[in-house]
């Protein structure tokens, strides 16, 4: 082997992803090794974001915890029994308790939220197929 292959084999060792090579050619035998160096990136320079006020919407007064009917899981709403179907319920409509406000779809199973007592529906607070979580406001319920 002649040392210009020698060399050449030597640098693209150096370049390579390889640790450890052995070469062995009739009666020589070439060992290299080479110790990896962690590479460390520099620390990332973070300059101090910006405090913005954005102000707040101004919230309706809250309606008592008995007169909001909150949904007890996380799931979509659904205001029908099929897309065709009329609502439910709509502001304004009289219920009574055990009546269907709409469906919450959970892991491919719908569940009926009924009212816990009657009255009238004041405010609808989620659109159809909108995403709810627990005790997020459904409706409002005089």
């Amino acid at each position: 082997m002649k040392l210009s292959e020698i060399q050449k084999m030597i640098k693209d060792f150096e370049n390579s992803n390889l640790t450890e090579l052995e070469l062995t050619f009739e009666d020589t035998t070439i060992k290299l090794s080479k110790q990896q160096t962690q590479q460390t990136s520099p620390a990332p320079v973070v300059s101090p974001s910006p405090v913005y006020h954005v102000p707040q919407k101004e919230q309706e007064p809250p309606q008592s915890a008995e007169d909001t009917i909150v949904s007890p899981l996380v799931g979509t709403f659904y205001a029908s029994s099929s897309p065709k179907s009329k609502p439910y319920v709509e502001v304004g409509s009289k219920v009574k308790k055990g009546d269907v406000l709409c469906l919450i779809e959970a892991m491919k199973i719908m569940n009926e939220i009924t009212a816990p007592k009657d009255g009238t529906i004041l405010k609808v607070h989620v659109m159809n197929g909108q995403v709810v979580g627990i005790d997020d406001a459904l409706f409002d319920l005089e």
